[in-house]
């Protein structure tokens, strides 16, 4: 994706489930969903093993489908599980799909654009976010 359309991206998105959220300070899915948080998102941490729990002051779902209606589902999985996640996102409806810095599933990408999905793979948000020089909370 362009600058442009990820700028537009994150600035659009309003609800972002995050899946493999952790609860673990030293991981990055604890400091993406934080620091989406902290941006203004109205975020979901997936992640079965913490279901019922807060995380950054939000309930964590069991799965995605508990996390839906889904702008964005961000994927914090290793690359070969993450056509499953895709494929669950575009079956619930939602508008984007984000593979996380060092998660790449080429085949999935295409399922998700052939569905009207944009998606983004190998990049992290809160890295876009600082480099595109985004507000500090969205509007």
């Amino acid at each position: 994706m362009t600058d442009d359309e990820i700028r537009d991206l994150l600035l659009a998105t309003r609800r972002i489930a995050v899946v493999g959220a952790s609860d673990r300070p030293d991981r990055p899915s604890f400091g993406v969903a934080r620091f989406l948080v902290e941006r203004g998102y109205d975020v979901t941490p997936v992640n079965p093993a913490l279901a019922g729990r807060a995380l950054h002051g939000r309930p964590v779902a069991a799965d995605l489908a508990a996390a839906a209606p889904l702008d964005l589902v961000d994927v914090f999985r290793r690359s070969e599980l993450a056509g499953a996640v895709v494929d669950e996102a575009i079956r619930l409806g939602a508008r984007a799909v984000w593979l996380q810095l060092g998660v790449v599933d080429e085949a999935a990408g295409a399922r998700a654009r052939a569905a009207g999905l944009r998606f983004v793979q190998d990049r992290c948000p809160v890295i876009e976010w600082r480099r595109l020089g985004l507000p500090a909370r969205l509007a």
